[in-house]
């Protein structure tokens, strides 16, 4: 285990940049893992993360040294900051005082769509973006395809919201989503407050990508014309219409109904 007590040296600066910029996450490749249940679970489904960082304090703490006590036995790079280092990288407030420094995966759209999948048109709100990962992950959809106006995927709002359900999908970013659908061989499917066909009525039972949109204007014009279905979410009350990350839980799982029926 390696300390630096130091703002000054060159390891503890690019911490601080990683931690607080995007620009610096997505030119190096690389973003941090805040918490112990984000990095209990990229350990169980992903390995060894590339440094693990923890606070002083944290190194009395149960979970976190038997975190620590898995590295080390792996030989991998563990740092330890004084809790006041530390705490000026971590964006959780008043967190257990582990993270992990891990790569970002990079992929590149191959094959036609074949299988169930989510399309995020510029939603833009990361906490949304995170519900949307962890509801497909739940539901047991593997691949997510973001344009390239949607948030950060691999933003520390996103990986805290989507609680870990980045590390069982496959996440495309900058993704040319019209191509994606003009090419795809599955129906598509786009949720729109001007639909008359309700959700209910379709039938999915088959391989669907579920295409969402920006929080106020949704899905855009070109895109929601191209789609197989367009669909709408019947509600009552005296709301205008759903959030598009409880809109998105709703059609994953009434698409797990009707392949349980």
């Amino acid at each position: 285990m390696k300390t630096i007590t130091s703002r000054d040296n060159a390891q503890y600066k690019e911490l601080v940049k990683l931690a607080g910029s995007s620009q610096a996450r997505r030119k190096s490749g690389r973003t941090l893992l805040d918490g112990v249940h984000l990095c209990q679970a990229y350990l169980q489904l992903r390995g060894l993360p590339e440094q693990c960082i923890v606070s002083e304090t944290a190194l009395h703490n149960p979970e976190v040294m038997e975190i620590v006590g898995q590295l080390e036995a792996k030989h991998a790079h563990v740092l330890a900051l004084p809790d006041a280092l530390y705490n000026a990288v971590s964006q959780v407030e008043h967190g257990v005082g582990v993270m992990f420094s891990v790569p970002t995966p990079e992929r590149a759209v191959g094959e036609p769509l074949a299988v169930s999948a989510v399309l995020l048109d510029n939603v833009q709100d990361p906490g949304n973006v995170g519900s949307i990962l962890r509801s497909a992950a739940a539901a047991g959809i593997k691949q997510v395809y973001c344009s390239a106006g949607t948030a950060f995927c691999w933003s520390p709002k996103v990986l805290r919201a989507a609680m870990g359900a980045h590390f069982v999908l496959d996440i495309f970013e900058n993704v040319d989503l019209a191509a994606l659908v003009s090419s795809s061989r599955v129906t598509s499917l786009a949720t729109s407050g001007y639909a008359t066909q309700r959700l209910y009525d379709v039938d999915l039972r088959q391989p669907v990508a579920w295409l969402f949109g920006h929080e106020g204007q949704g899905v855009a014009d070109d895109l929601l014309s191209m789609a197989t279905h367009q669909v709408v979410i019947p509600h009552l009350g005296q709301v205008e219409s759903l959030n598009v990350a409880a809109c998105a839980a709703v059609c994953f799982f009434e698409q797990v109904r009707q392949n349980q029926l």
